[in-house]
């Protein structure tokens, strides 16, 4: 969107969906989970983490590595539809903003256009009356 006295503005369903998701201590938690998981930061933790755990801590780590792997990627994947809700919810909310303003702009744009036709036709009756008389 546009500037306002070097503020950026907002579509008015973002502000609505920041607020509702700030107001939320579980969807902010969400949030920073979903944000994190979706980093490269996040990848090279998991590298390194893993590299070093099969090096270093126990002999064997398979069975416990794909464990603990299988559980996260669960997590993960929960958040993830989590983060897929939000933007469908999201998608919603502006769909449904941008009805009513279209809808809004339709109505008075069709009364504008009702009421030119009435001065239109009012001034060529009046041209014509005064067109008859001469």
């Amino acid at each position: 969107m546009t500037k306002l006295n070097g503020e950026k503005r907002h579509h008015p369903a973002v502000v609505e969906h920041r607020a509702r998701r700030a107001a939320s201590r579980q969807l902010r938690v969400a949030d920073a989970i979903t944000k994190f998981a979706g980093s490269m930061m996040f990848v090279y933790i998991h590298a390194v983490g893993f590299a070093v755990w099969m090096l270093f801590f126990e002999s064997s780590p398979w069975p416990t590595l794909t464990l603990i792997v299988s559980l996260e990627a669960i997590f993960l994947s929960t958040f993830v539809m989590i983060g897929q809700n939000r933007a469908a919810a999201f998608q919603q909310a502006k769909a449904d903003h941008d009805f009513v303003e279209s809808e809004l702009e339709l109505k008075t744009n069709t009364e504008l256009t009702r009421a030119i036709h009435a001065m239109t036709t009012e001034l060529h009756s009046r041209l014509v009356t005064a067109s008859g008389e001469q």
